[in-house]
């Protein structure tokens, strides 16, 4: 049996994404202050965080193996990496919901929805600059 080596050098660069992500819930957060006030923007907040804290969470999870000898051992941790992002989905829309409901429902999901949209530009955003 062989000891898998987290990858080191080609992992991919999540961050960009989830900075577009945060720039994202941001956004709504000061588009729901501007038109409804504070708490359109804390439903605007509670929704974009319900998408991008598991987002991050995957693309902390996801990509730890590199290498066809690691092939087994990069599907194991894709896969469980997107089985924890679900679980931590559906646990922050339960908590969410049960401790602070959203005051502003339309906010909230829309905020959701525009994060979860912006995984749109990740492979504009993840892609490598060209060396030639």
């Amino acid at each position: 049996m062989h000891n898998p080596v987290p990858a080191q050098l080609k992992r991919p660069q999540f961050k960009r994404l989830l900075v577009a992500q945060g720039i994202t819930v941001t956004l709504m957060v000061i588009l729901g202050a501007a038109l409804s006030g504070g708490s359109a923007a804390i439903s605007a907040l509670t929704g974009g965080l319900v998408c991008l804290l598991p987002n991050a969470y995957f693309a902390w999870r996801a990509f730890r193996y590199q290498g066809a000898r690691f092939a087994r051992d990069i599907v194991k941790s894709f896969y469980r990496a997107e089985a924890g992002k679900f679980g931590l989905t559906a646990a922050l829309f339960t908590l969410v919901f049960i401790t602070v409901p959203p005051s502003n429902p339309a906010f909230f999901f829309g905020a959701y929805v525009a994060t979860l949209f912006t995984q749109w530009l990740g492979p504009w955003l993840l892609r490598r600059p060209s060396h030639t």
